[in-house]
């Protein structure tokens, strides 16, 4: 417990340590919110992944995806690693970082504002982001408390107070710099964390081989009736595994907290680099965690009675001492690191899309950046107050909590941020409809979870399933409606993307004659 004790507040010694060295890089808005877009290729990746992958990932999704799919999950960290941070990266990493620096926007709002000429746009994508960020948010709490009541047997509100006060002291000292710093040095502790856990859990169930051959003679005619269905490569559910893919990777395309990385972009390499090492970082602490989940019904946990956040915990409750300190500090650097990316995304929209684009326009830089902290302080707060509340009633598991989240804020802004990168006949109205769409759908599928008032269609009825739907569906929606309803201001569009026309002179190592 001592060795454990003093691991913890080494970390946020750190933390802190790292808030207070970045205070001076966050006296100004975009200091505070994009790092002076400064930030390099190590930084930017690690912030990009630290910030996709937390607790909801290693205790929610693994252990209820495991359990579901068995060792056919690890698709989903695959997904995630081509499909949410390589092909991600590639697709909107340098279009985003053009047209946002030629904008001048510093948040996804502020971009919808200028791209479509919508103030309008920036005030409802801002209200949002703020109603649904904070679910979310609650569920990272939710997933690290549990781990904390198995390793040192804290109270969960204790938890929970302690993260989020933690938490806001670094973002609100430092801003986005002590963000990325940090997640920089939780991105590594992941890294070494997920490959030594499991390890040391595999050779708990006798090695690779072991553990496959045990988690091949379970069967639970529920399920599937297939023999050694759990340890096959497909698993018992394609269709329901595929839209766990799309929502956990297609997701962070339209994710603010996510997209907003790629704004804080300092140069090409950083580009390169960050598509390559956010990459890698995917395929090893995704895939591992899902990977790791689908050994989960060898715990033999009554998710009934316990639910399917119990799994992952029951997995490490027989590791020795030092590797539930180290497992205990992996998930508060997957947490912390998210929670910060959030409260950082939501107080900066609030303030600049919000407050001064509707209540003070005339708003100094100074204003600007002590509203966003108070803002940071109440969001936090919030999120921390939901938290506890969907703890004691007990409402809905973590990963219907983060699906309900994503696919929201996805399914409404993915493609009307997508295709406006790429397309220049994108108008406001396909916008609005997207809007009302993924938000629409996401909340009318809470509800009827929530309360039964009415009944969803079997194959959406779980929030996942709606999540993949809202975010396909916004694809396959925007081009329709952009091409029956009025054009957008052709001048203005053809000023916001010459910036992709922009001659720029490199050597001839980069490109031939």
């Amino acid at each position: 417990m001592i060795l454990k004790i003093i691991m913890l507040v080494v970390f946020f010694a750190v933390m802190i340590g790292v808030g207070i060295y970045s205070r001076k890089q966050a006296t100004d808005v975009n200091g505070f919110v994009l790092g002076g877009r400064t930030v390099g290729p190590w930084l930017t990746a690690f912030a990009y992944g630290t910030s996709y992958f937390s607790a909801v990932i290693f205790i929610g999704y693994a252990g209820q995806f495991g359990w579901k799919y068995g060792i056919s999950s690890t698709w989903i960290g695959i997904g995630n690693a081509v499909i949410g941070s390589l092909i991600a990266w590639v697709i909107l990493g340098r279009r985003t970082r053009l047209i946002t620096q030629k904008l001048d926007s510093r948040t996804m709002p502020e971009f919808f504002e200028k791209r479509y000429n919508s103030k309008s746009l920036k005030l409802i994508s801002s209200l949002i982001i703020f109603v649904f960020l904070i679910p979310y948010t609650a569920s990272l709490y939710n997933g690290l408390s549990r781990l904390f009541g198995m390793a040192f047997d804290i109270d969960y509100k204790v938890c929970v107070i302690a993260m989020a006060v933690l938490t806001g002291i670094y973002v609100i000292i430092g801003g986005y710099m002590a963000t990325a710093i940090n997640d920089f040095i939780q991105g590594l502790i992941m890294l070494v964390g997920i490959v030594v856990v499991i390890g040391a859990v595999l050779n708990n169930y006798g090695g690779l081989a072991g553990a496959l051959d045990k988690l091949a003679r379970v069967q639970d005619a529920a399920v599937s009736e297939t023999p050694g269905i759990f340890a096959s490569f497909l698993g018992p559910d394609i269709f329901n595994l595929m839209c766990v893919v799309i929502l956990t990777s297609l997701g962070t395309w339209g994710l603010p907290q996510m997209v907003q990385k790629f704004y804080a972009i300092k140069d090409e390499k950083s580009i390169k680099t960050g598509t390559v090492v956010s990459t890698i970082f995917a395929v090893i602490v995704a895939g591992g965690c899902y990977f790791l989940g689908g050994f989960g019904r060898l715990t033999n946990t009554d998710v009934t009675t316990e639910g399917f956040d119990a799994i992952i915990p029951h997995l490490l409750e027989c590791l020795p001492s030092i590797l539930i300190g180290l497992v205990v500090i992996l998930v508060l650097s997957a947490s912390m690191s998210t929670l910060s990316s959030l409260v950082l995304t939501s107080s900066s929209t609030l303030t600049i899309d919000f407050v001064k684009g509707t209540i003070s326009p005339k708003m100094s830089e100074k204003k600007q950046v002590l509203t966003m902290r108070i803002l940071l302080v109440v969001f936090v707060a919030i999120s921390a107050i939901i938290a506890i509340i969907q703890y004691s009633s007990k409402i809905t598991f973590i990963a219907q909590l983060m699906g309900v989240s994503w696919g929201a804020i996805a399914g409404a802004f993915l493609a009307p941020f997508l295709y406006g990168l790429y397309w220049k006949k994108t108008t406001v109205a396909a916008c609005w409809v997207s809007f009302i769409w993924g938000a629409g759908i996401m909340t009318l599928n809470f509800i009827s979870n929530t309360w039964q008032l009415f009944k969803f269609p079997t194959l959406i009825q779980s929030p996942i399933n709606c999540g993949a739907l809202a975010m396909v569906g916004s694809l396959i929606i925007v081009p329709i409606v952009s091409l029956i309803t009025k054009k957008p201001d052709q001048a203005m569009v053809e000023e916001a993307f010459s910036c992709y026309d922009k001659t720029v002179v490199v050597a001839q190592k980069k490109a031939l004659d």
